[in-house]
């Protein structure tokens, strides 16, 4: 039975949202690690707040991310060549995750996450938080996605 759009989609939504998502404990790892070592004067409190605010920005704007791609995807592929790639193996499933990467890297990505990442500072201060807070949690992302960009290339 051939694939539809949708089903192309959910398969390229579903496993890009794998290779982003981190359990609770690994999230607080990887905060722990980044913060160690590019803010080595944060104090305890800030990194609490920060780990607080992270969680819920990440998923949505990697949906984000995912959802333009994925939607690019199908605009500019023939349907039976997406077909091809959602065939749940994993070098396929590598050649979507590295297809996603060289997206995010394009000039139009790159404003879209930098305006995407400067609405979380504004939002961020409307709503009473520490704009830091929110810069922190921008760099934060902007390392997550270079780390997904180096594992996608070594693959």
């Amino acid at each position: 039975m051939p694939m539809t759009a949708e089903d192309a989609r959910a398969h390229i939504t579903r496993l890009l949202l794998e290779r982003t998502a981190q359990d609770e404990a690994r999230r607080k790892e990887a905060l722990r690690d980044y913060l160690d070592v590019t803010q080595a004067s944060t104090d305890r409190a800030a990194s609490e707040a920060l780990a607080g605010l992270i969680p819920a920005l990440m998923p949505a704007l990697y949906a984000k991310w995912i959802g333009l791609f994925a939607d690019r995807l199908l605009e500019t592929v023939p349907l039976a060549q997406i077909e091809l790639v959602c065939d749940g193996s994993a070098e396929n499933a590598a050649a979507l995750t590295l297809a996603y990467v060289m997206f995010l890297e394009s000039a139009r990505m790159e404003r879209q996450i930098d305006e995407d990442l400067a609405a979380l500072g504004a939002g961020a201060a409307a709503e009473g938080q520490d704009p830091a807070l929110a810069d922190m949690a921008a760099s934060y992302i902007r390392a997550r996605l270079g780390v997904l960009a180096e594992k996608t290339k070594k693959q």
